[in-house]
């Protein structure tokens, strides 16, 4: 697998309640975290990977921010067997561009004015497994479960 480019696809940063909410806030905002990873190929043998992140954060029930960043990298995969290709990509691929996508939601949350949200860091060969085993009870099988900060 051959990285050739990581980029910001999309970032998103909102403070609906500001400037009331710096006032009002009187300790650390609950960060909900959703993520998700996406793949799709662009050319004979390179795909594009996406990682989708959404951090969501209240204080004492009103929305303190909400930041989605969409970080994206296109990589090239050779030799690689057919079966191994959807676990490359949505696996061992956003493994490689998480670090990049914590560090930009960390920093956009404290330029915003928050402490900065410092991402877990995301099993994603759980996470896919997960996904495609059938769901019970008529669940969305493509809804990532959801993570916290």
């Amino acid at each position: 697998m051959l990285v050739n480019l990581q980029y910001v696809k999309d970032l998103s940063f909102e403070v609906p309640g500001a400037p009331d909410i710096f006032v009002q806030m009187k300790q650390q905002p609950e960060v909900a975290i959703n993520l998700d990873v996406n793949a799709r190929q662009v050319a004979q043998g390179s795909f594009e990977v996406v990682l989708s992140i959404r951090a969501e954060a209240k204080s004492a029930g009103k929305a303190a921010f909400i930041a989605e960043l969409d970080y994206a990298g296109i990589f090239t995969l050779n030799n690689i067997p057919q079966e191994l290709v959807e676990p490359v990509l949505l696996v061992e691929a956003p493994r490689l561009l998480f670090p990049f996508a914590r560090n930009i939601v960390a920093d956009v949350t404290r330029d915003g004015g928050f402490p900065p949200v410092m991402l877990q860091p995301i099993d994603f060969l759980a996470l896919w497994q997960s996904r495609r085993q059938p769901q019970a009870g008529g669940a969305n099988p493509a809804a990532p479960p959801p993570a916290t900060a």
